[in-house]
């Protein structure tokens, strides 16, 4: 069974950083692209990062663009967000989730193209 679990989240002051990572487990990973996505109170879920199965390709949300970097460690079956310069603006639920179609050579970042999503780690940025 298909898991991923998120954790790294919590309560930094605007212009902190913060490292995420997203453990999968019960599936082949390093086949498929992953990304991350967030969504805030009242608002839809929105695209943050993606990363294509073997890390040559990233593609960023504008609002996070040089300012986020996402990569994975195959290995440890384990996506990261590392978020620098953070703004009460990033303050939302990040979930991972992985790509539907399997060694895609370019990440997508349409919410339905990606599929067993973990539960979330909670961002909160004070001003």
């Amino acid at each position: 069974q298909v898991q991923l679990v998120e954790s790294g989240g919590g309560l930094v002051q605007a212009g902190n950083s913060l490292n995420l990572s997203c453990t999968a487990s019960g599936g082949h990973f390093r086949i498929y692209a992953m990304g991350w996505f967030r969504q805030s109170l009242g608002k839809e879920r929105e695209f943050v990062a993606a990363i294509t199965w073997n890390g040559a390709g990233t593609r960023y949300g504008d609002s996070v663009k040089d300012r986020f970097t996402i990569s994975r460690d195959n290995d440890k079956n384990e996506l990261y967000l590392q978020m620098n310069m953070l703004a009460p603006e990033d303050t939302a639920v990040y979930y991972c989730a992985v790509d539907r179609q399997y060694a895609r050579r370019s990440v997508v970042t349409t919410m339905t193209e990606y599929e067993h999503w973990g539960p979330g780690t909670q961002v909160t940025v004070s001003s």
